[in-house]
């Protein structure tokens, strides 16, 4: 494919068609889109709102030929379209059909059902193992002959370097920003749940999966009759201890909160489920050191492409930071920290590419990632990248002015968004029905709103509801102008 060619142009659409005059060309009426697509990029901008906050680029992927452009070279933070990179990143440096696999190893002999030695659960970084396949792995430990543990019942979670949450700074019970180790569960979360009996609330703290929803002791919480804030955290030894207001919580409802000790966490749901299997073995503690031991049972995870598909789809920063960093320690033959990975993913994309995003992660919660459009499209268009992204990239469904799907829209969009507050973005593909196949990426970002929303202790700040809200129209109305213009430039 050939590579796309952008220059510095702030505020400036370049003409859509090599036959067109120049300037912005004049969209005609297409049926299935909405008639702001006759307005022109820079005046779509301007009703938004979102003047000198925005930075995209529209090019032919085939041919490298830029539809439009507006302020193309500026740096912004792609939010998680940075998901896009790692999962090139992991599936080019892993394979598709890579599977993590998490592992009961033992270290003595089993006779008659008893194993005289330590069991140990040894994490490989799965990201997405959930409290079912623990059950699952359980059941394999009775199959291969296990039902007594005479020694210790250890858990190792050091395959990747952990940290306790993947971006420092942020309110300590948003769900989404959980720590990160070797060993994790149910994406790092609990589920706390209430329900109000009178004056007073029944609560549990559960490590919910789909069939499954086994009680822990590892994260707890009380409820305070206070006003704010609505929770608090507080690290205990080896245990989460938090609080939460009285007065936030009504009726009933539930929520997940993070988990800071993984590790500790899978051992306690193991040791319950291993119970309910039949298993006698003593409470969980931490491995000193990598096990090595006989291996009685294993779960692997789904082929990497299947799990890179279903984290574009759900935009799970753990699977991004987990298959990220298990890449980068197979390309450097031994595990590195979270953000010297991502340096090293940074890198790669350099040599892959030509391209130079600044990358702090690999889910992009970090405010410190950076890639330009232009840079972004570049890579969208780079040779196999496509072949790669496209099949496993969400579908885009196209609105009428009354939110509602528009059945005939002439064009297909697959794409990642990205959204923090006062952070939108989506990059992607874009085939206009009977035309060219476009490749483009929107960026919009207000910085001294982002900055000032960091200190709030609102998940929503003041604002934001409201520039997301925009950026996502925006989004909207361009993809629809682009379409009518891939189609006749076809």
């Amino acid at each position: 494919m050939a590579a796309t060619a952008v220059v510095a142009a702030p505020q400036q659409t370049l003409r859509p068609v090599a036959r067109a005059a120049a300037g912005v060309a004049t969209v005609p009426v297409v049926e299935g889109v909405r008639p702001v697509a006759r307005k022109s990029a820079v005046d779509l901008i301007r009703a938004a709102g979102l003047e000198g906050q925005v930075g995209f680029v529209i090019a032919d992927t085939a041919s490298g030929e830029v539809l439009e452009r507006v302020d193309a070279i500026t740096g912004r933070p792609p939010a998680s379209v940075t998901k896009t990179l790692t999962a090139l990143y992991a599936l080019e440096t892993l394979g598709a059909d890579y599977r993590f696999a998490t592992r009961l190893l033992a270290t003595g002999p089993i006779s008659e059902g008893v194993l005289d030695g330590d069991l140990i659960l040894a994490g490989g970084g799965d990201p997405n193992l959930v409290t079912d396949e623990l059950a699952m792995l359980a059941q394999r430990l009775v199959a291969a002959g296990v039902r007594d543990v005479r020694g210790n019942f250890l858990v190792w979670g050091d395959a990747l370097p952990g940290v306790k949450e993947i971006e420092p700074g942020q309110l300590d019970q948003l769900g989404y920003n959980p720590s990160l180790g070797g060993l994790n569960l149910n994406f790092n979360r609990v589920l706390f749940e209430w329900a109000r009996t009178g004056a007073d609330y029944t609560i549990s703290m559960d490590a919910r999966s789909e069939t499954l929803r086994p009680v822990v002791t590892t994260s707890r919480v009380q409820i305070v009759d206070r006003s704010g804030p609505v929770y608090t955290y507080v690290e205990g030894a080896g245990v989460d201890e938090w609080t939460v207001a009285k007065g936030a919580l009504g009726a009933g409802g539930s929520r997940w909160l993070p988990v800071r000790f993984p590790a500790l966490y899978a051992g306690e749901v193991f040791h319950i489920v291993a119970t309910d299997a039949g298993v006698t073995l003593p409470a969980p503690h931490l491995a000193a050191k990598e096990p090595t031991g006989q291996e009685v049972a294993r779960f692997e995870s789904v082929p990497l492409r299947e799990m890179m598909r279903g984290m574009l789809l759900h935009s799970t920063n753990l699977t991004a930071e987990a298959a990220g960093m298990t890449a980068t320690a197979s390309r450097l033959g031994m595990a590195r920290g979270m953000r010297t990975s991502a340096m090293g993913m940074a890198q790669w994309f350099k040599d892959r590419a030509g391209i130079a995003p600044h990358l702090a992660d690999h889910s992009g919660l970090s405010d410190e990632n950076r890639i330009s459009s232009s840079d972004m499209v570049k890579l969208l268009d780079a040779d196999g990248v496509r072949e790669t992204l496209q099949p496993i990239m969400k579908p885009i469904t196209m609105l009428d002015d009354q939110r509602r799907a528009i059945k005939n829209f002439p064009g297909q969009v697959r794409a990642k968004t990205g959204t923090l507050n006062f952070v939108s973005a989506l990059a992607g593909y874009l085939d206009a029905d009977g035309g060219r196949s476009l490749s483009f990426a929107i960026f919009a970002y207000d910085p001294e709103a982002r900055e000032a929303s960091l200190s709030s202790l609102d998940e929503q700040p003041p604002g934001s509801v409201g520039f997301n809200g925009r950026a996502k129209g925006l989004q909207q109305d361009l993809l629809q102008r682009w379409a009518v213009l891939g189609r006749i430039g076809g």
